[in-house]
């Protein structure tokens, strides 16, 4: 071989050979998580909210038209962190003490955290925001692998305070292992991603991270800063009936929803909105205009986030996941649960720091357009979430995909991207075997196996998703009924009676689920727990 021509060989090798090695590389990982956001609350899937960098992540990305979450906070979030279904991580139901293993109301020793795999394979684990899977602090997300750690332990919280919202309640905001004292000026949306950001800057360079980001917004209260409302205030008094037709038109437009998704009608505990006042609906516009700016918030600290790995040099080597923790909520500020103060707050005027009010049924029903039924239910309306990947070295570029997928399917998803075996042990103790898949293969554009079945449990009420079809029911009714999710996506049209063999075999599949699961019927539980006085 010619001296030229060997030179040129071992310049191929050695550049084949760093390329190799950069494409080995892990990947820094980011999971962003909204709270009680609906599936058409961003612009990508439907809304006139203004979301640039997520519409933009969308289209240079891939979108999950989809893609499920457990229809609740704490079970949600433990299905994300752990990789299995709530009941298994000990999360079955809220955060609620209870004897049973599965509804222990913390993550339990036989689940490891996305924090704890990742961390023993080399990885930086931090998190800013909402925990709401352990309020005592030895169940904190120190003690369950992440590094750094600033956000809120609990579930709700005012934007600016902390205040607490029932009788003898206490709420905590912390910075590591220490109860934090907000000062002057904080807005929770921008001090997650501010501290979240200080962590990343002063990360060891040599390392990936790993960043849990789950966002308070736009979970009750409705909170947002002045000019963030003044951008929406006025679009809204055509009222809720325009606004989901808006909405639908634009998901059909989009290829969000297929062609044969019909709009669920508005709720029958509605009112039509023209049949309020002047009055009231100026009243339910404001709601509107501050829950639109705390999507709109979130966006902007989402662009922050993304700018800051941009300066690094770290956007072409992460992967950022986005989605929402169950549909959109339509609880109110209304009952006994809550303090006299907050009850009287829930009247003042939304743009007021000091309120505490919600947007109510007629909100969540825009919010969950075109689907019905809101979080806490196993229709779509309470788990169907917008999921967006975007990652410009690893996840292919307008790509979109119906097939189902799953909150349980993160924990694979971030192992496989950092080339990491999914734990049977984890510091002497026995690891429950994870349910999800990888979602790398859709990051691709590549064919993916997908799940067998789907299953779903929330006090009492139940939906399994096999195929096309989806076998769900109410609680207390109990009473299942059957819907083909490929010509009937909203749920409009129950076949129970005309396919009963489908029901008897769907219905058998969930029952072996939820044994798997670890479900207890919720009508034994309720009485187990009042018997124990839980």
């Amino acid at each position: 071989m010619s001296k030229p021509a060997l030179l040129a060989f071992i310049i191929c090798f050695f550049v084949s050979n760093n390329f190799a090695q950069a494409q080995k590389k892990q990947p820094n990982i980011v999971i962003i998580l909204a709270d009680d956001m609906g599936y058409s609350d961003i612009g990508a899937f439907g809304s006139d909210v203004q979301t640039p960098n997520l519409d933009e992540m969308a289209k240079n990305g891939l979108t999950l038209t989809n893609f499920y979450n457990a229809s609740r906070c704490c079970p949600s979030r433990a299905a994300l962190l752990t990789g299995l279904y709530p009941h298994q991580a000990g999360v079955g139901d809220m955060m609620n003490t209870r004897p049973q293993p599965a509804y222990q109301g913390y993550l339990n020793s036989n689940c490891v955290t996305i924090a704890e795999a990742l961390k023993e394979n080399g990885y930086q684990t931090f998190m800013g925001g909402k925990w709401h899977v352990g309020q005592a602090k030895e169940h904190w997300p120190l003690q369950r692998g992440f590094d750094r750690y600033f956000g809120l332990i609990d579930g709700a919280n005012s934007y600016f305070e902390n205040r607490p919202y029932r009788p003898n309640q206490k709420l905590t905001i912390a910075l590591g292992n220490e109860a934090y004292t907000p000062g002057e000026n904080y807005y929770s949306t921008d001090a997650y991603t501010d501290f979240a950001i200080d962590f990343i800057k002063q990360k060891d360079k040599s390392k990936p991270f790993f960043l849990y980001l789950a966002y308070q917004a736009p979970h009750w209260p409705l909170h947002a800063l002045p000019q963030d409302i003044a951008k929406y205030k006025g679009k809204f008094m055509k009222g809720w009936e325009a606004m989901r037709q808006q909405r639908y038109q634009k998901q059909l437009a989009r290829g969000i929803i297929d062609k044969s998704t019909k709009l669920s009608p508005l709720d029958e505990a509605c009112r039509k909105w023209e049949s309020l006042s002047e009055d009231e609906k100026q009243k339910w516009d404001e709601k509107m205009a501050v829950y639109y700016a705390m999507i709109d918030r979130l966006d902007q600290n989402i662009g922050k986030l993304r700018s800051t790995l941009k300066s690094m040099g770290e956007e072409q080597n992460t992967v950022i996941m986005f989605l929402s923790d169950n549909g959109g909520s339509n609880e109110t500020i209304t009952n006994t649960g809550f303090t006299p103060e907050i009850l009287e707050a829930n009247f003042m005027s939304p743009s007021n720091p000091k309120s505490f009010t919600a947007i109510g049924i007629e909100g969540a029903n825009v919010s969950n357009t075109p689907f019905r039924l809101f979080k806490h239910w196993e229709y779509e309306g309470g788990t169907a979430t917008p999921f967006i990947a975007y990652g410009p070295g690893v996840v292919k570029a307008g790509n979109k995909s119906a097939e189902p997928a799953h909150i349980i399917d993160l924990m694979q998803t971030c192992l496989d991207l950092a080339g990491a075996k999914y734990p049977a042990q984890y510091r002497g103790n026995a690891i429950t075997k994870t349910e999800g898949l990888s979602l790398v293969p859709l990051f691709k554009a590549q064919k993916w196996t997908g799940h067998q079945v789907l299953g779903f449990e929330h006090e009492g009420n139940r939906a399994l998703i096999k195929g096309d079809w989806k076998l769900v029911s109410e609680y207390p009714q109990n009473k299942w009924e059957l819907y083909n999710l490929k010509t009937d996506r909203s749920e409009l049209n129950n076949v129970a009676s005309k396919y009963p063999d489908k029901v008897k075999e769907l219905a058998k599949d969930y029952r072996h689920w939820a044994d798997g699961a670890g479900v207890i019927p919720f009508e034994q539980l309720d009485k187990k727990r009042q018997q124990d006085k839980y």
